[in-house]
């Protein structure tokens, strides 16, 4: 296990545009902010919902997408740099009106209806990720 110890610097707030794609909208902030490394947290309302899991066994990500109206009940994660790309990694947690969760790895597609970002800048480290063959994802380093 590998340990980093830091601390918060800057804290933003956004409100997230409707119909705003909302891993855009996340990369968006954490570039212009200059948020590398960082973490975030949001909130709201989408009126389309996708997002993917990671099938262990063929090691790819399998998409998934709701069109209809859904809840945010959580979506968290960390910005971080894959070679000199900017890479936002965010898990989310859907509900909609029969109240049942649906959930995973956060992708293009997701259309904003009401959204709020809380977004953290760390200080003291560097956030990096590269290929792990064990598992065939982009860890962190």
């Amino acid at each position: 296990m590998k340990t980093y110890v830091g601390r918060v610097g800057e804290v933003y707030f956004s409100r997230l545009d409707y119909e705003s794609d909302m891993l855009d909208s996340i990369k968006v902030l954490a570039v212009e902010k200059d948020v590398v490394p960082g973490v975030f947290f949001a909130l709201g309302a989408v009126s389309r919902a996708k997002f993917s899991y990671y099938d262990q066994s063929a090691r790819k990500y399998v998409e998934v997408e709701v069109d209809e109206p859904l809840e945010i009940l959580s979506c968290m994660g960390n910005v971080a740099r894959l070679g000199s790309e900017v890479i936002v990694h965010a898990h989310i947690v859907f509900a909609g009106k029969s109240g049942e969760s649906i959930g995973g790895h956060l992708v293009h597609g997701t259309k904003i209806y009401s959204g709020e970002l809380f977004m953290m800048k760390l200080e003291g480290f560097q956030l990096t990720r590269a290929y792990d063959e064990t598992t065939g994802l982009n860890q962190v380093t």
